[in-house]
């Protein structure tokens, strides 16, 4: 018989969006997150630039933001969900700031106003940071926060498999079943509300500057659940992740061009300035594109990002972690600039959600990278990532505890049935799918786009979607199984959304389709029941 387990709400993620929510609802309910690994691990922590908010009402303003927002979005926002995230931004920052989390000031008073920097796409000094690692410091303050809490349960090393339905109500799940990495045994979570945080699909790509954790799991969950989907066309890739056999998947954050580093040749010659009249403070989808080009153009494996113009003193202070990565591995960027490349970084699509970030189903929110809120449209504007976690987690939050009353779950869950399958002798099936699987996608779903591509993207993700059926269905799950089943059914959504673009429109660069469509619509999937 499965363990099973029983709380009011399971979290399925342990980022910024998935500990938000449960903070928020701790002193209502009983609280479960999943963890697929560490707590402290995810993406979350390897964010480094910072979180946007208009705190210097003097010089800005919400509809800067707001515009701002708009505007790197290429036409496809949603102008509700953006001033809903820019006008609930000062509170979500205050909230987290309560907490304790230890944002940089002007000088070491603390009461000093926050020390505020600009990245690529805004329009005015707005982003909070703590130094170069803003992410690692959230993932702290909320890791610190959720671990003295009575009502939060953290079971980590757990992966969710699919959520449960309910066989009297195809709107309502009644929770999902998780896969124990530690046991490997399949247990129950009965609930009456499930909140999907589980992150993006990076790792569909063949270079990713995410986690091995990002492998689209909540938003195939929520797929196969019946859940739809939108914009799954639009990958961000990081214009510079940091180049070295050593490096790991090490990102350069974007502040660094905030503070005035320019992109350059290996002789040192700038170039944003042939293909943007903002430079090196374009959005991160035509710095990538222009880094790209570059690089095919001069048959280079990687461009450089220089800011030895800046004195050893502001370097070190602004960014300090980054100037250590870079020692470790012989480079000293006060003095020598530093190899970049691409990196698939962001999913801006998602699971489809309100402005409470309520799913198709009922009960299941999706709040995160998971999501699809309208916010990022064609491309995410830096640092309204972590943003749009706080915002729409307190959101969520909200609406649960709003509903905690009526919403009951008395059905009785049946257990994971294993009679019909066995241990698996063909391991290696799984490691050789996973990497025809990211290559492919990187060689034809990657920064820039054709039919042909996607066409032949299409016809090996089929392939490979089907031998993973196969495989799933006679053999017990593990966690690399699990994975690879997500990310085929992401890699399929992803090309399916960007076949039915025929344009080309801020994130998807299509050469078969240069041009702007006269309307910009959404891409959204909506799969059959119970598919």
């Amino acid at each position: 018989m499965s363990i099973q387990h029983a709380c009011d709400v399971l979290i399925v993620g342990s980022g910024a969006a998935g500990l938000s929510v449960a903070l928020s609802l701790a002193e209502h309910c009983q609280v479960i997150v999943l963890s697929k690994s560490n707590i402290k691990e995810g993406s979350t922590r390897y964010a480094q630039g910072g979180i946007a908010a208009v705190f210097d009402q003097e010089n800005d303003s919400i509809d800067s933001h707001v515009q701002d927002t708009l505007i790197a979005g290429a036409g496809l926002c949603n102008e509700e969900a953006v001033r809903f995230t820019a006008t609930n931004a000062q509170a979500a920052m205050e909230w987290l700031i309560n907490f304790g989390m230890p944002f940089d000031r002007l000088d070491d008073k603390t009461d000093s106003q926050y020390h505020l920097t600009r990245e690529g796409g805004h329009s005015h000094r707005r982003i909070l940071h703590a130094a170069d690692a803003t992410g690692e410091a959230v993932q702290v303050t909320l890791v610190d926060a959720v671990l003295q809490h009575p009502n939060i349960h953290i079971f980590e090393d757990y992966n969710a498999i699919d959520l449960i339905p309910s066989q009297h109500n195809q709107h309502y799940a009644l929770g999902a079943y998780v896969y124990n990495c530690k046991t490997k045994h399949v247990e129950v979570v009965k609930s009456r509300f499930v909140v999907l945080a589980t992150g993006g699909a990076s790792k569909v790509y063949q270079y990713t500057s995410n986690p091995d954790v990002s492998s689209g799991d909540g938003i195939a969950m929520a797929w196969r659940a019946g859940c739809s989907i939108a914009n799954m066309e639009f990958n961000q890739f990081h214009p510079t992740c940091l180049f070295h056999p050593e490096a790991g998947n090490f990102l350069i954050s974007e502040a660094l061009r905030g503070e005035g580093a320019k992109l350059v040749h290996a002789d040192g010659t700038a170039f944003m300035h042939k293909f943007d009249k903002r430079g090196d403070l374009a959005p991160r989808d035509i710095v990538a594109r222009a880094i790209d080009y570059e690089m095919k153009r001069l048959g280079q494996d990687c461009m450089y990002l220089d800011i030895t113009h800046k004195s050893n003193e502001f370097i070190i202070k602004h960014f300090p972690n980054i100037y250590r990565k870079c020692r470790s591995i012989g480079i000293d960027i006060t003095r020598q600039p530093i190899p970049v490349v691409p990196a698939a970084h962001y999913s801006c699509g998602g699971v489809v959600t309100d402005q409470h970030a309520k799913t198709d189903l009922d009960n299941v929110y999706a709040v995160g990278e998971v999501a699809y809120t309208g916010l990022h449209g064609a491309n995410r504007m830096a640092s309204n990532s972590l943003l749009e976690c706080i915002v729409f987690a307190r959101a969520a939050a909200l609406n649960i505890q709003d509903n905690l009353q009526s919403v009951h779950n008395n059905e009785i869950i049946s257990d994971w049935d294993e009679s019909r399958v066995t241990d698996s002798d063909e391991e290696v099936i799984i490691q050789h799918n996973w990497h025809e699987l990211r290559l492919s996608m990187w060689d034809y779903v990657g920064i820039v786009r054709t039919d042909k591509r996607l066409q032949r993207a299409l016809r090996r993700i089929e392939l490979l979607q089907q031998e993973i059926h196969e495989y799933y269905s006679y053999f017990r799950v593990s966690n690399n199984l699990l994975e690879l089943r997500n990310l085929v059914t992401v890699a399929r959504l992803i090309v399916l959304c960007a076949m039915q673009r025929k344009e080309s429109r801020g994130l998807h660069y299509n050469l078969d389709y240069p041009d702007l469509l006269p309307e910009a619509k959404p891409t959204v999937l909506s799969p059959p029941r119970n598919s």
